[in-house]
């Protein structure tokens, strides 16, 4: 055991620790990138409501959508400006359907990789316990061979396959509460968006009673 690193570990069990190595790096760019992704949207969301309903509720339809379409790098924005250059030739039932419509096509967007995520979390143990497996299963056939020497002949062996096992564990748990925690903000977005669209789709109702579509 004296001098044993956990590179060595780690390349010795190669069948199972390089790939959760890889399993490492993949979800740690999704983690970035999502986190990213998600920032700001839901007071972005909230903030772009709050400008667009004044403005419809005095009947400024254009103004409210050029603010929208200034906003087109965000889902609220997106959202907004299609349902805002629709509200001339279309009922308020059409509207409402068309903005639910939009809102899930954006939110599915927003999930983007996180089923990776879920798919590590779920399979790295049971491929650092296949590497553990495959390690014992060696350090007792060189035991087979040696002939003698007992437990202290494969202790080596054994801690080298563990590694597997530990990193799989590893790998898995900051998966899991990373997908965890960017589905608990993506709905959290969700429920923000559906706020806001309600509060413009009824700015543009009290519009249109007010001042008629224009």
């Amino acid at each position: 055991m004296e001098g044993l690193s956990i590179l060595d570990m780690i390349n010795t069990g190669w069948v199972a620790t390089y790939p959760l190595i890889l399993f490492s790096m993949v979800t740690l760019s999704i983690i970035l990138e999502r986190a990213w992704s998600l920032r700001n949207l839901i007071s972005g969301t909230l903030s772009l409501a709050s400008q667009l309903c004044p403005p419809l509720e005095k009947g400024d339809f254009p103004g409210a959508l050029q603010t929208s379409q200034a906003q087109m790098a965000t889902p609220a924005g997106r959202i907004f400006a299609d349902v805002l250059a629709r509200h001339q030739s279309d009922s308020m039932a059409y509207l409402a359907d068309l903005t639910e419509d939009k809102r899930f096509e954006e939110l599915e967007a927003l999930k983007g990789p996180l089923w990776v995520l879920a798919t590590v979390s779920s399979s790295a143990p049971f491929i650092g316990l296949f590497g553990t497996v495959v390690g014992i299963v060696k350090a007792f056939h060189n035991m087979a061979i040696m002939g003698s020497g007992g437990f202290s002949v494969v202790a080596a062996g054994i801690s080298e396959a563990l590694i597997a096992t530990a990193l799989g564990l590893g790998v898995a748990i900051i998966s899991v509460i990373s997908y965890n925690y960017f589905q608990t903000r993506i709905e959290r977005i969700e429920a923000a968006l559906t706020i806001a669209s309600n509060r413009v789709l009824d700015a543009i109702y009290q519009g249109r009673q007010m001042h008629g579509p224009r």
